[in-house]
């Protein structure tokens, strides 16, 4: 028996539905419905009970955006249109339903109930549409026919099944029949979803509290749902350049000696890298803001002399802080009245790595601003280059639930406990150095934590599922507005096999951050280890991905634009395609597609989609139809888009290096063939005042017969590191290489004398 669709009443009626420029009101007995267009394809839908809406807050979106709007046309009593959608409001029950303009379903509501602080919303769920988003997710990427909870948890150890994870993004996008559309619920509170886990035909959603504020968002494309969600909830700062360097971590690391032990092999051995990062053994007595003055006797020559090499320093600095009277962070914070209380009003402790400790009240802005103080000697004077927040769901041990209790710390703030820790070293960074770009990693967040810090996917397993998981989870968080993720390559807990560190590092080279990263109970798992042959082929995918940078970097800038991720599900450039496997889109343009039982040796067939040509981005070669691939140890199959430029350069030990030669701009004709490259000096916020270089490239053909490359003007003040490029045109058996000075202006160069030699 299908249960009842909680309505409101089907005994109550409208009082009043009252039409606004720019939307409408429906008063249903007491309760009030109101939907906004802030844009033409944004609605933001409130719902009060009572009758008044709560204070107009919120931690996720933008203040410009919530509060813009447009005008609509009025469509009878109780809806209206505008360009891109058409809404009507059911005067009996108060629900929503919204339309694009041939009248295809966007989001149809079928009731909506409260339950003392909580509520529930149903929507209609199309057998056609499949859904994609809520964070980082394990399993399918699709998550249609599942539940999942949003509570952020310290989930050390988590395996496929596992939910909740760390982050609560509370936004999905549907594709239905290659149309597309999302939904935001700005809801801080545990809440969960139901994509038809339950009843095939309706996603359920509950919350334990907050205000009914949800935004819906028309498309039609993946990417117009993408931008639009930006638009509201913020895109990502551009990190400095040498976030996309490849980067060695290891919690164990315990010495001055061992840092530059590593750092040394990387550079002996040429193994291009940027950063080395200090987890908490660097720490004195485990205490954030410190560093172990044994084990690292003059830590400020330490970094100094990584920098020298071209690789930078990132620390943790985990945000419980030991309740220690004569630790500066403590005493501090206690005179600021900074930390978390019990309902007693005394301080709250809870053991974490330094034994009892204290917890800062980051919803206060007076605590975010000395948070970020704290930062004064590490930023300013020591040097470091970035800083980790880690532990911050908030992790607390041995204690129910693992986390600090509801009665010192509001559940409508534990969601966002993270991102707010996020935002105060993020702001506090700024703050100490005005014109440097931050750069902030963090375990957990929120919608909106993009603004403030990148994020990886926590605390893995060295397994050949979670390499396979690794995929759809940076996948999904890349649809959730973070953009900037990564992953433990190699896993964080257990030890690889060379088989998997090897090919767990050379898909990770097509990730946006690319971090090895193991806990102290493993064995080591440098680029290194294993031998020669292993490493061999280690360096050779690093070293791929540092040719590849300006291609990369050209990706991060146009996220931070747009919210458009680097790493692509299919469906986001071909929104008609279904995912195939293991397979992902690194930009629009390469096509990675390992195995999808990347432990196995059996054949499988790669899907190349949208019906044009590819190449084979190792060897240069059109393919022929769908290849079929047997693994091989080394083996990754990377391939090219027709139509695509892409930018590379000569190789390089960091990103800190200038490349010697020319930039090289690889050509594979086909339809809407284009591309471009992009550069700033990596480091500061100049570019933000034009001090950057944008070149766009058109390849194409006027008569049958004739090839060109059509290179723009280039836009910005910034001069980079080349002078000339090599263009090397792709054909159906050869390529081919032209060498042209860097044009200042608009220019035309024929293609077809080279290929035709």
């Amino acid at each position: 028996m299908r249960p009842a669709i909680f309505l409101l009443s089907c005994l109550l009626f409208a009082t009043s539905v009252a039409a606004r420029e720019n939307g409408a009101d429906a008063r249903i007995g007491k309760a009030l419905v109101s939907v906004t267009a802030l844009r033409d394809d944004v609605l933001r839908i409130r719902i009060a009970p009572d009758g008044s809406l709560p204070a107009d807050e919120s931690w996720a979106t933008l203040p410009e955006a919530r509060k813009a709007s447009v005008p609509v046309t009025p469509d009878g009593a109780a809806g209206f249109h505008t360009q891109s959608l058409s809404v009507r409001i059911d005067p009996k029950s108060g629900t929503v339903r919204v339309t694009d303009p041939t009248g295809r379903i966007i989001s149809s509501g079928l009731g909506w109930r409260t339950d003392g602080p909580g509520f529930r919303l149903d929507f209609a769920l199309d057998p056609a549409t499949h859904i994609f988003g809520l964070g980082d997710k394990m399993g399918p990427l699709d998550r249609r026919g599942r539940q999942f909870s949003l509570w952020n948890t310290d989930a050390y150890g988590f395996q496929e099944s596992t939910d909740p994870l760390y982050k609560s993004i509370p936004f999905f996008l549907t594709l239905t029949e290659g149309r597309a559309a999302g939904l935001f619920l700005d809801d801080t509170f545990r809440t969960s979803f139901d994509f038809g886990a339950v009843h095939p035909d309706r996603i359920g959603i509950e919350a334990a509290g907050g205000p009914i504020d949800y935004y819906v968002f028309a498309g039609p494309d993946p990417k117009a749902v993408l931008r639009a969600y930006g638009w509201l909830t913020g895109t990502p700062p551009l990190p400095p350049i040498w976030a996309f360097g490849f980067q060695q971590s290891r919690y164990g690391y315990k010495s001055d000696a061992e840092i530059r032990e590593v750092a040394g092999r990387l550079r002996h051995d040429r193994i291009p890298a940027d950063v080395i990062w200090f987890d908490i053994t660097v720490l004195d007595h485990n205490r954030a803001f410190t560093t172990d003055p044994v084990n690292f006797p003059d830590f400020p020559k330490l970094v100094s002399d990584l920098d020298a090499m071209g690789l930078r320093s990132v620390i943790i600095t985990d945000l419980h802080l030991a309740a220690q009277p004569g630790y500066a962070p403590f005493d501090s914070g206690l005179a600021g009245d900074h930390f978390l209380k019990n309902p007693d009003g005394s301080i709250y402790k809870g053991p974490v790595w330094p034994g009892p400790s204290v917890f800062p009240d980051f919803s206060k802005a007076s605590a975010r601003a000395w948070w970020g103080t704290l930062y004064e000697e590490l930023y300013n004077r020591t040097g470091v280059a970035g800083i980790w927040n880690d532990m911050n769901e908030p992790s607390v041990f041995k204690v129910p639930g693992l986390t600090i209790p509801d009665s010192v710390l509001s559940p409508g703030l534990h969601n966002v406990y993270g991102m707010l820790n996020s935002r105060a070293t993020y702001e506090g960074l700024l703050t100490l150095q005005p014109d440097r770009r931050p750069f902030v990693m963090t375990r957990a967040t929120y919608a909106g934590g993009q603004r403030y810090a990148v994020t990886w996917t926590g605390d893995n397993s060295a397994t050949w599922n979670h390499l396979r998981l690794s995929t759809p989870q940076l996948l999904s968080l890349g649809l959730s507005g973070i953009p900037f993720a990564g992953d433990d390559l190699g896993g964080f807990t257990g030890t690889p096999s060379p088989e998997l560190l090897t090919e767990w590092l050379a898909i990770g080279m097509f990730n946006p951050i690319a971090r090895d990263h193991s806990e102290p109970e493993s064995a080591r798992q440098e680029v290194w280890v294993h031998g020669p042959e292993q490493e061999d082929i280690r360096r050779r995918f690093i070293e791929t991905r540092y040719r590849l940078m300006p291609y990369i970097y050209g990706l991060a800038e146009e996220a931070s634009r747009t919210g458009i991720p680097m790493m692509r599900p299919l469906f986001l450039e071909f929104p008609a395609e279904k995912e195939a496997g293991g397979e992902f889109l690194w930009g629009p343009s390469l096509l990675v597609a390992p195995s999808p039982w990347p432990e196995s040796p059996h054949p499988y067939k790669v899907v190349l989609p949208g019906g044009g040509d590819w190449f084979d981005f190792w060897t240069g070669a059109k393919v022929d139809g769908e290849p079929e691939i047997l693994p091989e140890p080394g083996r990754l199959p990377v391939y090219v888009r027709s139509g695509s430029v892409i930018p590379s350069q000569p190789l390089v030990q960091s990103t800190k290096q200038l490349p010697d030669g020319p930039l090289t701009l690889d050509i594979y004709p086909g339809p809407d063939c284009h591309g471009s490259v992009y550069a700033d000096d990596g480091e500061t916020l100049a570019y933000k005042r034009s001090a950057y270089y944008r070149q766009s490239f058109t390849c194409g053909s006027d008569r049958p017969g004739e090839l060109h490359l059509d290179i723009a003007a280039p836009e910005g003040s910034f001069t980079p590191w080349w002078r000339s490029f090599r263009l090397r045109v792709h054909g159906e058996t050869e390529v081919v290489e032209i060498s042209v000075e860097t044009p200042q202006k608009n220019q035309r160069i024929s293609l077809m004398s080279a290929l035709s030699k």
